[in-house]
C-alpha cells in the first residue's frame, strides 16, 4: 500500500483548526459562558489529540474538520456529562428498601423543607435566642429525645459506628468492657466491634458462648478494672435453638451494684412499635432505659427514617463526659443534619400519622392487594411498548428491610418481571434501564429482570420513564 506523502501529511496536521481560532468561534464562546473557558479547553484539547492521532495512524482529518457544528455536538454532550451530578435520583425496585448502596432511608417532605431553609438563611446552630448567648448544637435533639425516650440528654454524631467509638473512648478508655461473645457483631466494612474497641483504647473482656451466656459470667468477669458491660443488639443476624441471653434489667441492677456503666449499641433503632408496619418489633432506646441502661446508641438513618445520623441517649453525667471529649469535634453533625434529623423526630411526637409522613414506613405498611393493583395497571400500559423483544408477567415475590435491619423479615411484594424473547436480552435491557434519565434499578433473578413495587416511589412517574424507554427500543 502506498503511503502518505510527508507533504500531504504536515497538510492534513495545518488543516486541523488552531484552539485560539476554536475559543474565538461564537458557538464556542457561548459554551464557554455556561461551562468556564477552562473546561471547553480541556475538551477541544482532548478532541485535538484525537485529531493528530487519526491523521497519524489512517492519515485523514476527522469529519467534524468539514462541519464545526458536529464538533459543538459532542462538546455539548462532553461537558453536560462532565458537569452532571454523580448523586443524582434512581428508582430503588431492587428489593431491599433500606439499601446502603442507594442511600438508605429517604426523607420525609418536612425534612427537605428544613434542609433547604437551613441552606438558605442563617441559623441559630449554636446560639440560644432567649438567652441571647452561645448553645450547644445539640440542644434541640435532645430535647425531643427527652420528650420520646425518657432520656436526660442527647449526643448526636455522624453515624452509629461513630456513636459507639464515642462511648467506648469517652467511658471505658484504658478499662475492661465485657461483651458476651454471641453479641461481637460484625457491620457492613468489616466493622466489627473487637476492633472498635482496640480503637476506642479499651480491653475487650469475652464472657459466655456464641449461643448461650448468662448473669454469673457477667458477675465472674468485673474486675477493678472493668469500667462497663456492653450489649449489642444483633440486628443484622439472628441466633435461634438452643439460647440464652441475660436480659438488660438484670444487667443493669448488675452493674449499680458493682459501680460500673451498662452501654448498649442498639444497631439500627426505632422509637415505635414496627408490627403495624408488618415488621417485627425491635428493641427501643426507651425500653432499654427504663431498663436501667445508662447510655444507648443507635442510627437516625435505618428504622428511624432520618438522615444518616448516630444519636446516643442516656444519664446526664454521661453524656456531658461524651459532649467534652476531642472526639466529638471529629464526629458532630452539621446544621443539615441536624435540620433533617429534628424534623424526623417531630413526626414521632404523633406516631399515629408516622406511615404518612416517613417514606421508608410508608413502603412497609402497603398492603399485597394494592400492590397487585399497582402492577397490573404498568403490566396492561407497558407490554404493548415492550412486545415483541419481552415480554412481563407479574410475580409476587419478597422485599426485605436492608441495612442490616431485621434480616429474618420478608415483606410480600409483587415483581413487575421482563422476559426475553426472540431478538430480546434481559442483562441489555437492565443496562439499559440504568441509562434512563432517572436510572431504574432491579434485581436479576432466573433469566428475569425485576422490578420490586414495594419500593415505588411513584406509578405515574415510573410508567411514564418506562414508557420512554419502551418507545426508544
Amino acid at each position: 500500500m502506498m503511503t502518505q506523502a510527508p507533504d500531504t501529511l504536515q497538510a492534513l496536521y495545518r488543516a486541523l483548526p488552531s484552539m485560539d481560532y476554536l475559543l474565538a468561534e461564537p458557538s464556542f464562546m457561548v459554551l464557554q459562558q455556561s461551562f468556564g473557558k477552562a473546561a471547553v479547553k480541556a475538551a477541544l484539547d482532548i478532541q485535538l489529540k484525537a485529531a493528530r492521532s487519526l491523521i497519524g495512524t489512517e492519515r485523514r482529518l476527522p469529519t467534524w474538520c468539514g462541519e464545526l457544528a458536529q464538533l459543538h455536538g459532542c462538546l455539548v454532550d462532553q461537558l453536560a456529562k462532565d458537569s452532571s451530578h454523580s448523586l443524582k435520583p434512581v428508582w430503588n425496585l431492587t428489593g431491599t428498601i433500606l439499601h446502603t448502596n442507594l442511600g438508605r432511608a429517604q426523607q420525609s417532605e418536612a425534612a427537605i423543607r428544613a434542609v433547604t431553609s437551613v441552606m438558605r438563611y442563617p441559623t441559630p446552630l449554636e446560639f440560644e435566642l432567649a438567652a441571647g448567648e452561645r448553645g450547644h448544637r445539640d440542644n434541640a435533639i435532645s430535647r425531643l429525645i427527652q420528650r420520646l425516650t425518657g432520656a436526660e440528654a442527647c449526643c448526636v454524631v455522624n453515624n452509629n459506628a461513630a456513636a459507639v467509638l464515642l462511648m467506648l473512648s469517652a467511658v471505658a478508655a484504658g478499662k475492661e468492657v465485657i461483651v458476651s461473645r454471641g453479641e461481637l457483631v460484625e457491620i457492613g466494612g468489616a466493622f466489627r466491634i473487637p476492633d472498635i474497641m482496640r480503637q476506642a483504647g479499651c480491653t475487650l473482656v469475652e464472657v459466655g458462648s456464641t449461643n448461650r451466656t448468662h448473669l454469673k459470667d457477667y458477675e465472674q468477669a468485673i474486675t477493678d478494672n472493668t469500667a462497663a458491660i456492653m450489649k449489642v443488639h444483633t440486628s443484622n443476624y439472628h441466633i435461634c435453638g438452643f439460647t440464652a441471653a441475660v436480659e438488660e434489667a438484670k444487667l443493669g441492677q448488675l452493674c449499680r451494684e458493682r459501680g460500673i456503666s451498662l452501654i448498649s449499641d442498639l444497631g439500627s433503632g426505632s422509637l415505635t412499635d414496627l408490627r403495624r408496619f408488618g415488621l417485627k418489633q425491635e428493641p427501643t432506646p426507651q425500653g432499654m432505659l427504663a431498663d436501667g441502661v445508662d447510655l444507648v446508641s443507635f442510627s437516625g438513618d435505618k428504622l428511624l427514617g432520618g438522615p444518616q445520623s448516630g444519636l446516643i441517649v442516656g444519664k446526664q453525667a454521661l453524656i456531658d463526659k461524651l459532649q467534652s471529649h476531642p472526639l466529638k469535634r471529629a464526629l458532630r453533625c452539621d446544621k443539615l443534619i441536624l435540620a433533617a434529623l429534628e424534623a424526623t423526630l417531630i413526626h414521632y411526637l404523633n406516631p399515629e400519622t408516622l406511615d404518612a409522613e416517613l417514606p421508608i414506613l410508608a413502603k412497609f405498611a402497603r398492603s399485597q392487594a394494592s400492590l397487585w393493583q399497582v402492577g397490573h395497571r404498568l403490566q396492561q400500559a407497558l407490554s404493548p411498548l415492550f412486545s415483541p423483544c419481552y415480554e412481563i408477567a407479574l410475580l409476587e415475590c419478597q422485599t426485605q428491610v436492608g441495612s442490616g435491619s431485621q434480616p429474618d423479615t420478608f415483606l410480600p411484594s409483587v415483581a413487575l418481571c421482563f422476559t426475553a424473547l426472540d431478538g430480546g436480552n434481559v442483562s441489555l435491557l437492565e443496562q439499559y434501564f440504568k441509562q434512563a434519565a432517572r436510572p431504574v434499578i432491579g434485581r436479576m433473578s432466573q433469566d428475569q429482570l425485576r422490578l420490586d413495587l414495594r419500593g415505588l416511589d411513584s406509578e405515574a412517574e415510573l410508567l411514564a420513564e418506562l414508557s420512554t424507554l419502551g418507545m426508544q427500543l
